[in-house]
């Protein structure tokens, strides 16, 4: 059997290396070795490739032969002068630079299939405004929201409530994992958490509370997508679904996986998300999150284009609920990506 070449790329500058890092950990440990030769590729946060042969030269800080791609070529050489010739490229680089179209467009130009979405579907899923504009344009609900950008005249916790009602929650637009986010019920908190968030991002998302549940659902596929078991979040003790909530293994936050719904109401979220994934342009995998309304609307909140893939994370779970184990999922997601080249 010809073994498939995977350049596997990890870590990145962004919020969420530790998350990336992790995730790529536990993949590696799915990649069967009879099947795929792998390299490994660590982007530290100085956005340096480094060339590793294990995670250990990671934990150890041990860098000495870096990694450069030569666009054209479906080449990236490495400076102790060995060359990798990718069957397809593998980003497991969560947040900016990764998530968000740059090392999809990369991909394109070197002229290696990259797992999971490309340029267009990454760059619109990372910008939840982008998302929310044309999830409304295809009738898809979402949480109602203001834009406030960097440099707008300044906005009064008042005014916003007057639109959004008395709890809001701030956005960075273009981080994941909960990063910069804010819950607001007065003015204190308001300026806070637009402080906070502006740190983060040029661009504030300011949306209305839900009254209802986060869920979720996993899609894979290309142009006949597949939806996964849809799962329901309890917060626990956080105020709403935080990094730590999410990331934390002490957390008291769940998720509960299959979701006691009705089969009427998981198939409309199922068909949501698989709506939203087409709209947006998503390919390989994704996770949609979304809310549950207490009247029975369903919000879509967010897409995730490279999901978290700890052995804790929901992606993996969603799947393994109708039987999928994760290096299947692997296998069929990596198929993805070379399914688009011929």
């Amino acid at each position: 059997m010809t073994r498939t070449t995977i350049f596997f790329i990890f870590g990145g500058e962004s919020a969420e290396h530790r998350v990336s890092l992790d995730s790529a950990r536990y993949i590696f440990t799915l990649l069967k070795p009879e099947r795929y030769d792998i390299a490994l590729c660590y982007v530290d946060t100085a956005g340096i490739w480094w060339k590793v042969e294990s995670f250990a030269q990671i934990d150890d800080e041990r860098f000495e032969v870096t990694y450069t791609p030569r666009l054209g070529t479906g080449a990236i050489t490495a400076s102790d002068g060995t060359t990798i010739h990718a069957d397809a490229l593998l980003p497991i680089l969560l947040g900016s630079n990764g998530e968000d179209g740059a090392i999809q467009g990369v991909a394109q130009m070197l002229h290696v299939p990259v797992v999971g979405s490309g340029i267009l579907g990454s760059a619109i899923c990372m910008d939840k405004e982008v998302t929310k504009r044309l999830l409304l344009q295809a009738n898809i609900a979402v949480a109602e929201y203001l834009l406030y950008c960097k440099g707008d005249s300044n906005l009064s916790y008042a005014a916003a409530k007057e639109v959004l009602g008395g709890t809001i929650f701030i956005k960075p637009a273009c981080q994941g994992s909960s990063i910069g986010v804010m819950k607001a019920t007065n003015e204190a908190e308001f300026d806070t958490g637009l402080s906070n968030a502006l740190s983060y991002d040029h661009k504030i998302l300011l949306e209305r509370a839900v009254d209802g549940v986060e869920v979720g659902c996993g899609i894979i596929g290309n142009s006949t997508p597949e939806a996964s078991a849809v799962s329901l979040i309890d917060v626990g003790d956080n105020a709403f679904f935080t990094y730590d909530a999410k990331y934390s293994r002490s957390s008291s936050a769940s998720t509960q996986i299959p979701a006691n719904l009705s089969a009427d109401v998981t198939e409309a979220i199922k068909h949501t998300a698989i709506k939203a994934y087409q709209v947006l342009m998503c390919s390989g995998y994704t996770r949609i999150d979304m809310f549950l309304t207490n009247d029975g609307r369903i919000l879509v909140n967010e897409l995730n284009t490279l999901p978290a893939f700890r052995d804790d994370s929901s992606f993996p779970k969603l799947w393994k609920a109708l039987g999928v184990k994760p290096n299947v999922l692997w296998d069929k997601i990596i198929d993805y990506a070379l399914e688009s080249t011929t």
